[in-house]
């Protein structure tokens, strides 16, 4: 279904290339499993259903999974009416699905999006969010959300992050096996061992893979918003805001919230927790600021 965000062709690019390489290290990663397990019947069917369990479950659940991180509950037009009428706004105005519409209880301001597929996809906002921003600003930031949806990002790195979990898994699998045992494999190499190297090896692979489509992904989202919503200035005031206040959320707050910073508006870390740029789901503030101002300037010329 066509729709009337922008497109990007430096984004469909970059989740095609993200899609192929995890694709490719998932590949390793099972046979891999397959070969540390023994070159068997059993060992190819337990390397299969790993790899297809992992794979559905992250799929199918991906909606349900963000929403208990973030404490999201769905919500009805009579419950949130000014929500559902900002995202009826909006969704008319970008010619797209509507999506569910939900709302967490957190009082760290954020949004975010996800799900399966536009058809099965999920907006929410945090009461944090909703207390710290005025109209305009909110409608901005769903506005960001729904381009997510429509770009099918959120469905790309849904799918790309089964490689990394299947590896935490063998990692986590590897230390709980006792070194004690006797059952070595090549050259006397611990099986243990084995599981947990080449789960390290791979889940560091698919993390950088991840993180650099999540910082060009929420450029992508910013600028496909500013366009439709024609107020990149807006949405600049809400991201200095919600970044700004951050710093003020004590860390324990943020890491509740820590393993859905990929899928958020703004990261959920202080500024001293911040890592180098290789490391980080988001590009900087003052990058997407830059973008916004450009997109201003762009708007603002006459025909």
């Amino acid at each position: 279904m066509k729709n009337r965000f922008v497109k990007d062709n430096g984004l469909t690019m970059r989740m095609g290339w993200t899609i192929f390489l995890n694709g490719l290290i998932y590949v390793v990663l099972i046979l891999a499993i397959w070969w540390i397990v023994g070159q068997s019947i059993p060992g190819v069917i337990i390397a299969v259903l790993i790899s297809a369990g992992a794979f559905f479950f992250q799929w199918y659940f991906s909606d349900k999974i963000a929403m208990r991180a973030m404490g999201g509950r769905e919500v009805s037009p009579e419950e949130a009416p000014e929500l559902h009428t900002i995202v009826d706004r909006l969704c008319q105005l970008a010619d797209s699905t509507k999506p569910r519409v939900a709302v967490s209880n957190s009082p760290i301001p954020n949004a975010f999006a996800t799900g399966r597929s536009p058809e099965r996809s999920v907006v929410c906002v945090t009461r944090g969010l909703l207390e710290k921003l005025d109209r305009d600003e909110v409608e901005v930031v769903l506005a960001h959300e729904l381009s997510h949806v429509a770009h099918r990002d959120v469905t790309v790195m849904t799918v790309a992050g089964v490689t990394g979990v299947v590896a935490a898994l063998m990692m986590r699998a590897g230390y709980y096996m006792s070194f004690g045992r006797s059952n070595n494999n090549n050259n006397g190499i611990p099986i243990q061992l084995l599981f947990i190297l080449v789960g390290a090896v791979v889940y560091g692979l698919s993390f950088v893979l991840i993180r650099a489509l999540s910082r060009y992904r929420e450029l992508a989202a910013d600028r496909a918003a500013a366009i439709l919503t024609g107020a990149p200035s807006t949405l600049a005031s809400a991201l200095t805001k919600l970044s700004g206040d951050m710093a003020k959320i004590p860390e324990k707050d943020l890491r509740s919230s820590a393993s859905a910073n990929h899928l958020a508006l703004i990261p959920a870390i202080s500024g001293k927790a911040a890592l180098g740029q290789l490391f980080s789901t988001h590009p900087s503030l003052e990058k997407r600021l830059d973008q916004l101002a450009k997109i201003s300037a762009q708007l603002s010329r006459p025909e």
